[in-house]
């Protein structure tokens, strides 16, 4: 089943089987997915080239995705919907992420069918 339909998501995990799982898991259904091993690299591929949305992972070495999303809500592309990933489980650590500005938080480890079931559905609610 192909949804994604060439649409961009831009991933950023510094954990390279995360990262690889992620993005077999989007691009077998259909999204053009561009994976990056840290926060500066995902910073710098948003400002290049804004994609459709930007999956996360919280703790990354330099800038966390906390921090990249702050980026992202500060910039001139602020709406682009945001997913963090995170082995962080504490609600006060989900709490921030949404104060952040987050529009959904999965919990590592998470099912890879279920991760693309909330891609689908955040863009679904902003097209």
């Amino acid at each position: 089943m192909t949804t994604g339909e060439g649409i961009r998501v831009l991933v950023a995990d510094d954990d390279p089987d995360i990262r690889d799982l992620v993005e077999f898991k989007l691009s077998q259904a259909g999204y053009a997915v561009q994976a990056v091993g840290d926060g500066l690299s995902a910073w710098e591929a948003f400002q290049a080239e804004p994609p459709a949305l930007v999956i996360l992972d919280v703790m990354m070495p330099g800038l966390s995705g906390i921090d990249v999303l702050r980026k992202i809500r500060e910039s001139g592309d602020a709406s682009v919907p945001v997913l963090l990933l995170s082995a962080k489980s504490r609600d006060s650590d989900v709490d921030t992420g949404f104060a952040v500005g987050a529009d959904d938080y999965v919990i590592k480890p998470f099912s890879p069918r279920e991760l693309l079931h909330r891609v689908n559905g955040i863009l679904a609610r902003v097209r």
